[in-house]
């Protein structure tokens, strides 16, 4: 493809990198608009260079996901996240699933920490771990994109939404709704100020009169019962 006609292309589908920054709603501080455009144009090109018709692929679902991807990627590749806090989280994962089967109910705080061989502070680490690594929007941490589809005309206009779109969005938040009533009305206070709210960690704390990294492991703790009590209604 020559340049010229590249570069229509990525003008073309800029609303869709457009798109895909705001869904995404990123949290992490270090990146603003621009910069996830700019991640996202560079997923754009790619999608453009390495795109071909025996993908049997729509080219703009091809690229919806090669944008996605590219700023997801960014993203991870700079958190500060080490690979033993990323293991320390699995390894939490593999406890509740083994309490759960044995138990037949949710085990506590203390049942986990005495599975995992572990103190209360380095529980509280892992709900800290889980907290950074929550830097895509809450729906976006909680459920899988399963298929990425989109159409040219969902994107150039507001109000093109399909009604498959609409239904997978309605079922979604049934299962939301019914999974943050298990949570306690701290937490599910702390949700609503952080991703509706759209408050910093800081603010947060200051209304709580608790520090920000108590924030954080609250948070944490919160989006892994959420996936806990999503995983039980699939």
């Amino acid at each position: 493809m020559e340049e010229s006609q590249r570069n229509e292309t990525v003008m073309q589908y800029m609303p869709l990198v457009h798109k895909v920054v705001h869904g995404l709603k990123i949290n992490n501080r270090d990146y603003d608009h621009d910069d996830l455009v700019n991640i996202g144009v560079i997923g754009l090109m790619k999608a453009i260079e390495k795109y071909n018709d025996s993908l049997n692929v729509p080219f703009i679902n091809y690229a919806y996901m090669r944008i996605k991807g590219a700023i997801i990627d960014e993203i991870r590749k700079t958190s500060r996240v080490s690979r033993n806090k990323i293991k320390a989280v699995n390894a939490y994962y593999d406890a509740i699933n083994e309490l759960q089967q044995s138990l037949l109910r949710t085990p506590t705080e203390t049942e986990i920490m005495a599975e995992m061989a572990i103190e209360m502070s380095e529980l509280k680490k892992i709900y800290e771990t889980v907290h950074q690594l929550a830097d895509v929007s809450l729906d976006d941490i909680l459920f899988e994109d399963s298929t990425g589809e989109t159409s040219l005309q969902g994107v150039m206009t507001d109000d093109a939404v399909s009604t498959a779109d609409q239904l997978i969005k309605k079922e979604q938040l049934q299962f939301m709704e019914k999974a943050v009533k298990k949570l306690s009305e701290r937490e599910q206070q702390i949700l609503q100020l952080i991703y509706f709210e759209e408050l910093s960690m800081k603010e947060v704390g200051y209304i709580y009169d608790i520090s920000t990294p108590r924030v954080s492991q609250i948070h944490g703790k919160a989006l892994l019962r959420l996936r806990e009590a999503l995983g039980k209604d699939d």
